[in-house]
């Protein structure tokens, strides 16, 4: 699962006619986004076809704003956005340096005094 601020990569760009005629904007495949909310989707973009999937993670990205999504109630409020699995982590610097410390920590060995 992703939070907030974390940036991600799509690994999924191959989008159904459909939402190329909702989204003002879709994410690119290895374009890096920035997540700016993660939410419990409904699996499909219209009314008629929504509850399909229930359950599916939707994450709203920082690069991308998207119109009202048309499936909501009247007076509802909410943006489409994309299935999560559309996306994978982008491992930051930090992780990496993590890694090679602990690397490098395995091949120290303990001597007692």
């Amino acid at each position: 699962m992703f939070s907030k601020g974390q940036k991600v990569v799509c690994i999924n760009d191959e989008f159904p006619p459909m939402a190329k005629l909702l989204f003002t904007h879709l994410p690119k495949k290895d374009s890096v986004y920035t997540v700016r909310g993660v939410y419990i989707g409904r699996g499909n973009y219209t009314r008629a076809g929504s509850g399909k999937k229930d359950g599916e993670i939707g994450v709203l990205l920082e690069e991308i704003v998207n119109p009202r999504d048309p499936a909501l109630k009247q007076g509802l409020d909410g943006e489409l956005g994309f299935n999560s699995e559309r996306f994978a982590p982008v491992e930051s610097d930090q992780d990496t340096e993590v890694s090679e410390y602990e690397e490098k920590a395995e091949d120290f060995v303990l001597l007692p005094s």
